[in-house]
């Protein structure tokens, strides 16, 4: 087993959004003390955070001596530069590896690495210019994604080809932004697997979520999945599958497709290296919640107990929807988690509630 961190040493948390705030939050818990880096001077992860340092992300001199004052990093996104981890291992561990980052940030390589892994996603094809983009299509038949390969969150980044002629005309309008064009999955429920690895390997599971997606943003989240023993048995194995390639540390979210009564029955859509929106429940239906696991992680302590105590249904507040906090405070059998972004503009994630009910 790894040194533990003691009660008193510091996280440093690149990024100060609500995944950043609720990190702190959990760390606060344990007795340790959160650093957020960030570079937005309204970042809510800095209002509990003990120190904050405003800096730029590509300021590879600030983001090591931020590392330098810090027990551990980890990331609350995925799409830190690979400088800026490179600076900040120069300092301090990086939890999670590089590796997961690098795999993460590009969706080709993210799903190339799947594959080689013996592990089913969508067909998928590279399109790097208007002259490949036929062979491409070729690959993947029409309706199909055309994607970046980098820089895509919440249904940015991608749009819906039908024709050839739509395929050409979106590719042009990303003028020359590498991406890759990816099939279309009938399926039956959107499905996602957090698993937590520690530093010595140790892994745990919560269980299995279904998600409902509106406009390319995660709308809700209910667990238990409508799924068999035997789904979620597999889902599991998938995403510890994953989680050992790259030598995981910390929480990874694993999104997955579910077709039922199909062979495969399960498809990977991508993997994300940090806390998931899609485990917010754990905050009020776990003893141990996602981002405390995080937390004890990477910082080398005993993982803590997975399972749930309730069903339960996150629904994100996103832009205007957080106006009902009066209403939904006063809820029964509701936690209210509000993030405290000052303008709440659409498609913005402003908060969210998990509703409790009794395990079945």
């Amino acid at each position: 087993m790894p040194d533990a961190l003691l009660p008193g040493s510091t996280i440093g948390i690149m990024g100060g959004g609500q995944l950043g705030r609720m990190l702190a939050l959990a760390a606060s818990q344990l007795g340790l003390k959160a650093h957020i880096y960030a570079d937005d001077a309204n970042a809510p992860a800095f209002d509990v955070a003990a120190v904050r340092t405003l800096g730029d992300y590509g300021d590879l001199a600030a983001v090591e001596a931020f590392a330098a004052s810090v027990d551990v990093v980890t990331c609350e996104f995925e799409n830190v530069a690979a400088g800026a981890l490179e600076a900040a291992s120069r300092a301090a561990p990086v939890y999670p590896p590089p590796l997961a980052f690098a795999i993460a940030q590009d969706r080709l390589t993210e799903k190339t690495f799947l594959s080689e892994l013996g592990i089913r996603v969508a067909p998928f094809a590279a399109v790097s210019d208007a002259g490949n983009l036929k062979d491409a299509l070729d690959q993947v038949k029409l309706p199909a994604l055309l994607k970046t390969r980098r820089f895509g969150y919440d249904g940015k980044g991608q749009a819906l080809v039908k024709t050839e002629a739509e395929a050409s005309k979106a590719l042009a309008e990303l003028q020359g932004t590498p991406a890759l064009i990816e099939g279309l999955i009938a399926f039956s429920r959107e499905l996602s697997v957090l698993v937590v690895r520690g530093q010595g390997g140790s892994t745990q599971f919560y269980d299995t979520v279904e998600n409902v997606h509106q406009n390319g943003i995660l709308a809700a989240s209910r667990v238990p999945a409508r799924i068999s023993a035997s789904v979620a048995f597999e889902a599991r194995t998938i995403a510890g599958q994953v989680a050992d390639a790259l030598h995981h540390v910390g929480v990874l979210a694993v999104e997955m497709f579910h077709r039922e009564g199909a062979e495969p029955s399960l498809l990977v859509n991508e993997i994300a290296p940090r806390v998931h929106n899609s485990g917010h429940w754990t905050l009020d239906a776990c003893l141990i919640s996602q981002f405390e696991n995080h937390v004890r992680a990477i910082a080398g302590w005993p993982l803590g107990e997975t399972s749930r105590h309730s069903d339960a249904l996150m629904t994100n507040l996103i832009g205007a929807e957080m106006e009902r906090w009066r209403a939904l405070a006063g809820e029964e059998g509701t936690a209210l988690h509000l993030y405290g972004k000052a303008e709440a503009r659409p498609g913005r994630k402003m908060g969210h509630v998990t509703r409790l009910y009794p395990k079945s």
